[in-house]
C-alpha cells in the first residue's frame, strides 16, 4: 500500500475516533450541566412571574413542564455519566496516538508501513471495543462544535478537507433552523393576514 493511502486511512480512523471521543464527552457534559441550567432557568422565571403578571401564562407553564420532562430524560443517563467520561478520555488518548502515528508515517519508509498498518488496526479494534453506541439526544450537534471548533484537527483536515456545510455543521441542525425560520415567517404572515378582531369574533382571547 502506498504512503498516501496509509495517511488517508490514519486520518479516516482519527476522524472516527476523535469525533467519537467528543461525542462521549458531549453526552457527559449535557448530563452534568443541563439539569443545573434547567433548574436555574425555572427558578429565575418563577421569581419573575411573581413580579410580572404577564409571565404567569399557560404557555410559560407548558414550557416549564417541557423543561421538567427534558430534565427527567437527561436523568436517565446520570448513573452512566462517569462511564461516558472515562471512555471519552480513553478515546482522546487514542486520537493523540493516531496523531503521532500519522506524523511518523509521513517520514517512514516503505518497510515501516506494514508495522504502521498493524498499529492502526489495533487502534481501530480498541476504538470499537470502547465505544458506547447509545448517546443522549442532541449530543451530535454539540459534538460537531466540540470537534470542529474546539479541537486541533489540522492534521486530519490535510487528508479529509472538511467543508463547512458538508461536515462542520450537521445537516439535521440546518434542517431544524430552516423549519423554524419558515414556521415563524408563516406565523408572521398569518398574524398580519388575519386581524385579531377575527379571533375575538371566534371567541378566542385577544
Amino acid at each position: 500500500m502506498s504512503k498516501d493511502n496509509v495517511l488517508k486511512l490514519i486520518a479516516e480512523t482519527a476522524y472516527n475516533v476523535g469525533f467519537g471521543a467528543k461525542k462521549h464527552m458531549a453526552t457527559f457534559d449535557i448530563v452534568v450541566k443541563a439539569p443545573g441550567l434547567i433548574r436555574f432557568f425555572s427558578i429565575t422565571v418563577g421569581i419573575y412571574s411573581l413580579a410580572f403578571d404577564g409571565l404567569s401564562s399557560k404557555t410559560l407553564s407548558a414550557s416549564l413542564l417541557i423543561l421538567g420532562i427534558i430534565g427527567l430524560y437527561i436523568s436517565l443517563y446520570d448513573s452512566q455519566k462517569d462511564r461516558y467520561e472515562k471512555v471519552g478520555i480513553e478515546l482522546i488518548q487514542l486520537f493523540n496516538d493516531l496523531k503521532k502515528l500519522y506524523y511518523y508515517a509521513k517520514e517512514a519508509d516503505d518497510e515501516a508501513l506494514n508495522e504502521i498498518l498493524k498499529q492502526l488496526t489495533e487502534v481501530e479494534a480498541k476504538y470499537y471495543q470502547l465505544s458506547i453506541s447509545k448517546q443522549i439526544l442532541f449530543s451530535d450537534w454539540y459534538t460537531h462544535y466540540k470537534f470542529f471548533w474546539q479541537y486541533q484537527i489540522d492534521w486530519v483536515d490535510e487528508q479529509k478537507h472538511f467543508g463547512l456545510f458538508r461536515d462542520k455543521v450537521p445537516l439535521s441542525f440546518l434542517a431544524t433552523v430552516l423549519f423554524l425560520v419558515v414556521a415563524l415567517a408563516w406565523w408572521a404572515f398569518i398574524s398580519k393576514a388575519i386581524p385579531f378582531s377575527y379571533f375575538r369574533m371566534c371567541g378566542a382571547p385577544a
